[in-house]
């Protein structure tokens, strides 16, 4: 897919970080975008300064956890645009401790957005896309987290490795059926994004008291790792680059950092040597 011109964008998760990246990005190639977000004063912030700029854009408060909601958002995109061309699944939470320190309500938030939200979308979006007979591109947001293996982040990695296996899936069945719906699964690395602190968006049914895992001494040590890497890491307009790079090129993995290869080629050497896994740290902290 080259021509994006007055194409429709819908975004997820558009009102920070790699979303709102990835929107301007859309801005400058003339695309209408539709903004989604369950953060409401960061989406009209978002919208009004897009519109300032003179592109076309429409805002739609969205929880992706609620299939309710991306309905909702697909039927005011076709009554606004008439149509949809690049699906950004991008919509995502940190959080977890240990498998098994980790709630119930820990795992419902953490799935629901991270998992949910894109198997929402995917069927909602799809059937539309199939229908209209176009040249499409979907991009579901993983992470490095559903390539490799190690501790910590516990929830945050099951939904990555999911959406990663989600994705493939999707790429080879709309292969199977000849579709001009192309795909792509994006998995930065460490990020400067606000995901550290993504407990502000945290349903208040899901916040009560005991619903959130205690913090031990591990996995407090492995959130300041965390932390860390989040602050030093790369920036998101340059991973929203990456991505259009790849969309034209219909190229289906998306790694923007090449610094983080090693931990993914490491993985997949456990596996076909039938090792037990390996933890790489990143060289970048």
């Amino acid at each position: 897919m080259n021509n994006f011109s007055n194409k429709v964008a819908v975004i997820t998760g558009a009102a920070s970080g790699i979303g709102r990246a990835i929107a301007t990005r859309c801005a400058q190639e003339g695309m209408k975008i539709v903004l989604a977000d369950v953060e409401e004063a960061a989406l009209q912030a978002a919208e009004q300064e897009l519109k300032s700029a003179g592109v076309t854009v429409l805002a739609v408060v969205t929880d992706v956890g609620k299939e309710s909601d991306i309905s909702a958002l697909a039927q005011k995109t076709m009554e606004t645009f008439g149509a949809v061309h690049l699906l950004f699944n991008n919509a995502g939470v940190g959080g977890g401790s240990t498998i098994w320190n980790s709630t119930s309500a820990d795992w419902q938030w953490i799935m629901n957005v991270n998992l949910w939200g894109t198997i929402h979308a995917t069927r909602i979006f799809v059937p539309i896309m199939l229908q209209q007979e176009t040249e499409c591109h979907i991009v579901n947001t993983a992470s490095l987290a559903g390539l490799e293996s190690g501790p910590g982040n516990s929830i945050y990695r099951v939904s990555k490795h999911a959406l990663v296996s989600l994705t493939e899936t999707l790429y080879h069945e709309l292969k199977l059926m000849r579709s001009n719906i192309g795909v792509s699964v994006l998995c930065p690395g460490f990020v400067r994004t606000q995901i550290c602190d993504a407990d502000r968006n945290r349903p208040v049914e899901l916040s009560k008291p005991g619903d959130i895992a205690t913090p031990t001494p591990m996995t407090t040590m492995i959130d300041q790792f965390i932390r860390a890497g989040v602050e030093q890491g790369i920036s998101p307009d340059e991973i929203a680059e990456q991505t259009f790079i790849a969309i034209k090129s219909n190229r289906f993995y998306i790694l923007p950092d090449p610094a983080y290869k090693q931990s993914v080629k490491q993985r997949m050497e456990d596996i076909l040597n039938q090792q037990n896994p390996t933890f790489v740290v990143p060289s970048t902290i």
